[in-house]
């Protein structure tokens, strides 16, 4: 082998060694999120998620909300304000005038939330259901 060609040799290997490490990751990333999916959608089984013009049904729209933004939404309540958590508080019917009360008992029942599984989703909307009724 010439000596210009190994130095060119291991740069191209480098290059896809880095590039079959990134695809691993993003294959591993959409398999991760869409098992997340499939495990949510098998516990709620016999549920129509859509209305018939495709939208998302009323009575389920804060459980799709807490699903695609889980991660986000305990962030939120761990801070006890943000975007995610001001918009449960809509799609929950929380007033304005209790909207900073609402936050604090979400922070309040942050530790009750463990975990990232289907259970833990369900248990953040239970949760925020029950701050969102009191006085």
């Amino acid at each position: 082998m010439r000596p210009t060609a190994r130095p060119l040799l291991c740069v191209l290997s480098a290059v896809a060694l880095l590039l079959g490490l990134s695809a691993c990751t993003l294959k591993a990333t959409l398999d991760t999120t869409s098992d997340g999916v499939t495990n949510f959608l098998s516990s709620t089984t016999g549920k129509t998620w859509f209305t018939e013009d495709g939208l998302v049904r009323e009575d389920l729209k804060v459980e799709a909300f807490t699903f695609m933004n889980f991660e986000n939404l305990k962030q939120d309540m761990a801070q006890g304000r943000g975007e995610y958590l001001a918009s449960v508080g809509t799609l929950l019917g929380v007033p304005e005038n209790r909207r900073m009360e609402f936050f604090s008992l979400a922070q309040s029942r942050y530790p009750l939330i463990s975990g990232s599984s289907p259970s833990a989703q369900l248990e953040m909307i239970e949760v925020l259901r029950r701050a969102s009724t009191l006085n």
